[in-house]
C-alpha cells in the first residue's frame, strides 16, 4: 500500500493537533507549523472532520482540534477519513 501525499499530511496534521489537545487551532497555523500549503490543508482538514477525527469551530476563536482523544484515533481512522474504507484482498 502506498501512503499518498494528501494521507501523509493528514497524518502529520492529525499528530500536530494531538501535540496540542487543549487549542483550538487555526488553518493558518497548523499549515504552517507542518509546512503545509494552507488551501490544500483545508481540504484535508474537511475530510478529518467528515470521518470524525477533527471537530471543527467557526467564529472568531473557531479552528480545529481533534474529536476524540488522541490515544483513541488509530492510523487506519485517519487514513479512511481520507481515502476511504480500505479493503484487503
Amino acid at each position: 500500500m502506498q501512503i499518498t501525499r494528501e494521507t501523509d499530511y493528514a497524518i502529520r496534521c492529525v499528530h500536530y493537533l494531538s501535540c496540542r489537545p487543549d487549542e483550538t487551532l487555526m488553518v493558518d497555523r497548523i499549515a504552517q507549523g507542518m509546512h503545509i500549503p494552507k488551501t490544500f490543508l483545508a481540504k484535508i482538514l474537511q475530510k478529518l472532520v467528515r470521518g470524525g477525527v477533527v471537530k471543527s469551530f467557526r467564529g472568531a476563536r473557531g479552528g480545529f482540534r481533534l474529536d476524540r482523544r488522541p490515544e483513541d484515533i488509530t492510523l487506519l481512522d485517519v487514513i479512511e477519513a481520507i481515502e476511504g474504507a480500505v479493503a484487503m484482498n
